[in-house]
């Protein structure tokens, strides 16, 4: 897929192990506007030192952003139970807000979860990241009282997100 955007060309394709260290300073730039979050790179995270890898191994699938060879972008799914799916992660470099981006890898995500039997898809976030929040309820997610704990070194509590997906439903 290419997405042209802002008369920039930018080109997704499907996430590899190799792009670990990309993957890390891309999502540590999207934490630097939250004080106290962090990226845990061999505790919590430690996901991503392979995570070409552990997206095959759970059915999933995983797309970066590329623009002129620098990861901009990371979009991700996969199934936790029989029609239910999960948005895993999307992070976003701060150049990119707003444009549009964001709402196409979202809709890649629902598109190939619901062409893989998905009803329902959910997504859990940060509570400090309220622009997130409000972006997923543009996209027809809608916020749940369930929230969890991390018990990580960000002292992470996430709200549940979940978006209904209907077989003609176009994003």
């Amino acid at each position: 897929m290419v997405i042209k955007m802002k008369s920039e060309t930018r080109h997704t394709r499907p996430v590899l192990d190799t792009d670990a260290e990309a993957l890390f300073q891309l999502i540590e730039h999207c934490y630097a506007d939250y004080e106290g979050v962090v990226v845990e790179r061999d505790g919590i995270d430690a996901d991503l030192n392979r995570y070409a890898s552990v997206l095959t191994g759970i059915g999933g699938q995983g797309l970066v952003v590329e623009n002129a060879g620098k990861l901009m972008a990371l979009v991700s799914g996969a199934p936790i139970a029989e029609n239910k799916y999960q948005l895993k992660k999307l992070y976003l470099h701060n150049s990119l807000r707003g444009s549009g981006i964001a709402t196409e890898l979202v809709a890649e995500v629902v598109s190939w979860a619901r062409n893989h039997g998905a009803s329902t898809l959910e997504l859990w976030s940060d509570t400090r990241f309220e622009r997130a929040h409000r972006f997923y309820e543009r996209e027809g997610f809608v916020r749940q009282k369930s929230t969890r704990e991390l018990h990580d070194l960000s002292n992470s509590v996430e709200f549940q997100f979940v978006k209904q997906l209907q077989s003609n439903e176009t994003t």
